[in-house]
């Protein structure tokens, strides 16, 4: 599971998810990438479900690369616990997508293959995706 080695904060504040990307939103390293058309929560176990989907289509003809890393820990109260108390003790870590995002790339497969992976891929997370194609590259 992805978490970071070390974090400044054990909790943080839920914050907003309000806009597009502002980074990260266009295909850098490979042919083909995986763009969010939602703002999620998008946890490591999410995440790593859908790498191992995607590897499992690309096989070794592709390079896979995960452009989103889940660095803010989230909490969780216990079951049937009174309201006030504190926060919670954390869960886990998510990373904040925005609608935009590029969260995966493939290179090295044709756009069949890239369609094929990337609807199973996207059947694991919790948003709607869509594939787009670097340019110079025949579009999706």
């Amino acid at each position: 599971m992805l978490q970071p080695a070390r974090t400044k904060f054990r909790k943080v504040q839920r914050g907003r998810m309000k806009g597009k990307a502002a980074r990260g939103n266009t295909v850098a390293f490979g042919d083909y990438g995986l763009m969010a058309l939602e703002p999620a929560w998008i946890t490591a176990n999410q995440i790593e479900s859908a790498r191992v989907t995607l590897n499992r289509v690309v096989r070794k003809t592709g390079k896979v690369w995960i452009r989103i890393f889940p660095d803010r820990p989230f909490t969780k109260k216990p079951a049937e616990t009174r309201m006030g108390s504190g926060k919670g003790a954390p869960e886990g870590f998510v990373a904040v997508v925005k609608p935009g995002r590029i969260i995966f790339e493939i290179n090295g497969v044709d756009l069949v293959t890239a369609k094929k992976a990337f609807a199973l891929t996207s059947a694991k997370l919790p948003i709607d995706c869509k594939l787009v194609a670097k340019d110079g590259v025949e579009s999706a």
